[in-house]
């Protein structure tokens, strides 16, 4: 079975807050033998530039020193980097990048900003890069690494469950993890339609050659995804809720582990 992505594109500023998002996306890339690009977002504007001509020379500089850091990280990993930056507004210029480079997959940490809102929401950077994207998005906390425990696919009968279950079943074959496809009803009296709904993945799970186990939960999905007896340290949901704030989206907010939105 082929890898589900096979053009990664780290977005990073190389802070500390993306250390994990870093750490993955090189740890992918030599896991599976994929290539991996780089984009440096520079926020910036001719405005400033031509107003603060001393201020953006060191701002060129600093970000040629991050690039240079990260281009000898990845090669004390040995992986090959492909790396530049962008100016502009970060989140747009990260998007273009993906478009041009027809990345099927965007890296990013999950947020940068400290205090009591950060702990509750996506940076607002990645917030727009998640509801623009023109692929996949995977969010990195920053205490993570590459999964090895297990893939949680989280299935609720959308559009978006038959893709959720092949790039689900593509990863868990890629990494040799167990798969567990988990719908979430919200009471009793739904139970038998998300039964269903795992039904149907797991068949779409195993005509990728995965065998998957499946859970059905009784409450709101967002709680019931995070409150998962699952051993897994991946979870996969559908890119669907994630403009109107809908799970998707809550999940990316509170989880602890990497949470890859399926485009």
């Amino acid at each position: 079975m082929s890898h589900p992505f096979g053009n990664i594109l780290l977005a990073t500023e190389h802070t500390e807050f993306d250390s994990g998002s870093e750490r993955v996306a090189l740890e992918m890339a030599k896991a599976c033998g994929l290539p991996l690009s780089v984009v440096v977002p520079v926020s910036s504007n001719p405005e400033f530039e031509a107003a603060a001509q001393t201020l953006a020379g060191r701002a060129e500089q600093e970000t040629a020193s991050r690039m240079a850091d990260l281009e000898r990280i990845a090669k004390d990993a040995g992986v090959s980097l492909a790396i530049r930056a962008r100016r502009g507004v970060a989140a747009e210029e990260i998007v273009r990048e993906a478009l041009e480079r027809k990345s099927d997959l965007i890296v990013i940490r999950r947020r940068g900003r400290r205090g009591f809102i950060a702990k509750l929401l996506i940076g607002e950077m990645v917030s727009q890069v998640v509801s623009n994207s023109p692929c996949s998005v995977l969010m990195v906390p920053r205490a993570c690494r590459m999964w090895s425990k297990g893939i949680l696919a989280s299935v609720d009968g959308s559009s978006k469950t038959e893709r959720v279950a092949i790039i689900s079943a593509k990863i868990a074959s890629e990494c040799g993890l167990p798969l567990h496809l988990l719908c979430v009803a919200a009471n009793e009296e739904k139970r038998m339609d998300a039964e269903r709904i795992v039904s149907d993945a797991k068949k779409i799970a195993e005509e990728s050659g995965v065998s998957a186990k499946t859970l059905v939960r009784i409450g709101q999905p967002c709680d019931e995804i995070l409150a998962s007896p699952i051993d897994a340290d991946l979870t996969v949901v559908g890119m669907s809720d994630v403009r109107s704030l809908g799970t998707a989206r809550r999940v990316v907010e509170r989880s602890e582990m990497p949470v890859l939105v399926v485009r």
